[in-house]
């Protein structure tokens, strides 16, 4: 009983930077995973970052090689938010970005199947 909603879309510049959030409502987890994902047009849904937590122990953060280094991922437990922080966008990272929301940090972390709760989608268009 997960509501997730995206805001930060936009359109920006090669090189420029854009910061998505994305908000949770419902029951909080004291564990659990929230992930982004993208899907460009005329190709299939990709894992772009992902982060898990659980009560006591430390956040860990993912990325798929087409970002690392170049977008950052975190999350503020008292405000039930993710963020995503692109920077160096390039003309590649065109694509509607969606947040996705587990309530276990175990299991693969790339796999949109392993995610129940999903967001609407922001849209994210980079100009060369």
């Amino acid at each position: 009983q997960v509501q997730l909603v995206e805001t930060g879309g936009g359109l920006v510049q090669a090189g420029g930077s854009l910061r998505l959030s994305c908000t949770a409502s419902g029951r909080t987890s004291s564990s659990g995973a929230m992930g982004w994902f993208r899907q460009a047009p005329g190709k299939e849904r990709e894992f772009v970052a992902a982060i898990t937590w659980s009560v006591g122990s430390a956040y860990y953060e993912y990325y798929a090689d087409s970002v690392k280094g170049r977008f950052t991922i975190s999350r503020d437990n008292a405000k039930n938010t993710v963020y995503l922080q692109m920077n160096s966008l390039k003309p590649e990272d065109t694509a509607v970005y969606y947040c996705a929301a587990r309530s276990s940090r175990f299991g693969s972390h790339w796999d949109g199947g392993n995610y129940p709760y999903w967001g609407q989608g922001t849209q994210v268009t980079v100009s060369s």
